[in-house]
């Protein structure tokens, strides 16, 4: 089977990684000539979505599959017109997208329907944390101590000011899941655990989640339940942080992420991209995948120095060169990485498996080249 990614950066290298271990071939699309994830695909070719269209039909008619994995509404409206003009399924929702991008239109939906999550300023004690309402992940957050330095930010930002959300800052352990599916078909997968670094970017995600199966469960409603408001049809996740025993939802994004779904296919064996195939050529998929024996997986993002290794948010993938998959990688089982033989100076995300949640150890006392 053939299939088109529509985007090279991290969610590119996540669709790429993930459709190599469904045994497909893949063809990215970028208009970028050296994009993350080249490395890690069959075929590549350099465009530009919405400066090309007439040249994407004739690329994608070749192809069974569309993944898109960008986040930029106009690109995702050309695209997924032209796959209809070439006939090819894609998995894409523009509805909840639109929703799911702006964290203002989201909240809305949570306060709307009783969800329980932060409270707003002025509405809350410092810290809080301010956060762009277009942007998802950690991009532009930043936390703020008193009033003195909201005024501050207030003053940096200026007219743009409207465009972030103020809300209470909560010390907690964050958590996520992923919900496939179409209205009346809906199913969560498996809960992963998320650690971040200094700068709120994810840095490490483990699973199986340490969270009780009581709060498993509620998580797993609770994702369901979003799912059901949009209405979704495709793929999302909902990050959550426990607050003093509540889940608070911090974050919900309509579109395939990165880090979590090949933590969960390490775990599981349950390969989301197959989900979405499934899901978008046959309409449905299967309602309960086997999340009983997982094993213990440990996905984590480091850059090497010299004399200096470092578990730092994916922001530090972003900014490598193209990729490459790894086996066998100083002590991890598998690795994507610019690391070249002689390097001093790389990063690599590296997936590290075990029995069990206890079993895997992270590889820093492993001799890195150049750590």
């Amino acid at each position: 089977m053939r299939v088109v990614v529509a985007g090279g950066k991290l969610q590119g290298v996540e669709a790429a990684y993930l459709a190599r271990q469904a045994g497909w071939s893949v063809l990215l699309i970028d208009k970028n000539g050296s994009p993350l994830a080249r490395g890690l695909c069959d075929q590549f070719c350099r465009l530009d979505i919405l400066l090309d269209s007439d040249k994407l039909v004739g690329v994608l008619r070749g192809a069974d599959f569309v993944i898109p994995a960008i986040e930029d509404e106009a690109v995702l409206e050309c695209l997924e017109e032209v796959a209809q003009r070439a006939g090819v399924p894609i998995a894409c929702d523009l509805f909840s997208y639109a929703i799911t991008s702006s964290k203002k239109r989201s909240d809305r939906l949570f306060a709307e329907k009783g969800m329980p999550a932060p409270r707003y300023w002025p509405d809350c004690q410092f810290p809080v944390i301010a956060k762009p309402s277009g942007m998802s992940g950690s991009k532009g957050i930043k936390k703020i101590s008193d009033e003195r330095e909201l005024a501050l930010f207030f003053e940096e930002v200026g007219s743009k000011r409207n465009n972030y959300l103020i809300q209470e800052f909560i010390e907690g352990d964050s958590y996520s899941i992923e919900v496939v599916g179409s209205p009346g078909n809906y199913v969560p997968l498996q809960v992963t655990d998320l650690e971040f670094d200094p700068g709120y970017d994810c840095k490490r995600v483990n699973a199986p989640t340490k969270l009780t199966l009581k709060q498993e469960r509620q998580f797993r409603d609770l994702g369901v339940r979003i799912a059901e408001l949009l209405p979704l049809t495709g793929i999302m996740d909902v990050e959550v942080i426990n607050d003093h025993g509540i889940l608070k939802v911090l974050e919900i994004d309509a579109r395939l992420p990165s880090q979590t779904p090949t933590t969960v296919y390490k775990s599981t064996g349950i390969n989301m991209l197959v989900m979405l195939y499934d899901l978008f050529t046959r309409g449905q998929v299967e309602m309960d995948p086997d999340l009983t024996s997982p094993r213990g997986v440990v996905y984590e993002h480091v850059k090497v120095t010299p004399g200096k290794i470092e578990t730092l948010g994916e922001h530090i993938i972003s900014q490598a060169g193209c990729l490459n998959y790894k086996q066998d990688f100083f002590g991890a089982d598998e690795a994507l990485t610019d690391y070249v033989s002689g390097s001093t100076s790389w990063t690599a995300t590296l997936i590290i498996t075990g029995k069990n949640r206890t079993n895997p150890r992270p590889v820093r006392e492993k001799r890195m080249p150049g750590g």
